[in-house]
């Protein structure tokens, strides 16, 4: 098999490995191959990989799969998603403006907006946010009433067992579903641990969560910390930044701009008055190779 080339590329060091879907046809298990590749140890490192390919489609122009770093499939992936669209300008294999991407979870759209050496700033339109709770057996044992779709809906209750904590939180699915939890600080308790409990609660969440850890800082920012379903502590997320951006919005009763400050850096998260989600980020490269089956 030849070697199959790939570029990596950062949004904020939530980083991603970039591979044309062609380069990976003599790749049996994607799945595996992904939990390879993004071993930090013995493989390239990463939070993920993308696999773009190019459509003939009028819908739109390429699509993209998100490989988590334990072969998962994510539904969607900001960074994730941000760094293929770099990927594609810095190749020069997409040149316009603007540039509609196939995801699991549906067609995002993606305006280029500047280029800086090698780093990519993208303003992505991600669909509107869905607040009902995964169908699940024990979808009844949280305070919410499951047939109230209403956005205020997104409260709800979860009891963490055997410490038998009761934990306020947010569910919005924003393309993958989001845990948010609003908190004073995030030294007074183990976020992490917590974060890997919630992820991992199939009985309420069926195809696992991601958890976000919110802490307001005025009305117009936020800062946040990240467990990411598949990949753990991530830096950042353009998921989670807009899931926590919704949050936030939501308790305050209100649409309009937030800057989501990550341990890795700054997203300026938007919820329209249409109810179109908006990310603003950049993505840099950080090297380009060859990998070797």
């Amino acid at each position: 098999m030849n070697p199959i080339k790939f570029c990596k590329f950062h949004g904020f060091g939530n980083d991603y490995i970039v591979f044309e879907a062609e380069e990976l046809r003599g790749v049996a298990d994607l799945n595996d191959f992904s939990v390879r590749v993004c071993n930090r140890h013995t493989g390239i490192g990463g939070d993920g990989i993308a696999v773009l390919e190019k459509l003939a489609s009028d819908a739109a122009d390429y699509s993209c799969r998100i490989i988590n770093p334990d072969g998962s499939e994510a539904g969607f992936s900001g960074n994730g998603t941000r760094c293929a669209v770099a990927y594609l300008h810095y190749k020069n294999l997409w040149q316009e403006q603007n540039l509609r991407l196939k995801t699991k979870s549906g067609i995002k759209n993606y305006e280029f907006l500047r280029r800086e050496g090698n780093t990519f700033w993208f303003r992505a339109e991600l669909g509107k946010p869905d607040f009902k709770m995964p169908a699940s057996r024990f979808l009844e044992s949280i305070s919410a009433d499951p047939q109230n779709e209403e956005e205020a809906s997104g409260f709800s209750k979860l009891m963490l067992s055997p410490e038998k904590m009761i934990i306020d939180f947010f569910f919005v699915d924003v393309g993958n579903p989001v845990a948010c939890i609003f908190t004073q600080d995030f030294d007074s308790f183990d976020w992490r641990r917590i974060g890997r409990r919630i992820e991992t609660m199939e009985e309420l969440f069926p195809q696992r969560t991601n958890v976000v850890f919110i802490k307001k800082k005025d009305a117009e920012n936020i800062e946040i910390r990240i467990w990411e379903r598949g990949a753990g502590e991530t830096s950042s997320s353009g998921t989670c930044s807009i899931a926590a951006a919704i949050a936030h919005l939501s308790q305050e009763n209100r649409r309009g701009d937030v800057y989501v400050h990550a341990e890795g850096g700054t997203t300026e998260a938007s919820w329209r008055d249409d109810g179109e989600m908006l990310i603003t980020g950049r993505a840099d490269l950080a090297f380009c190779g060859e990998w070797v089956e």
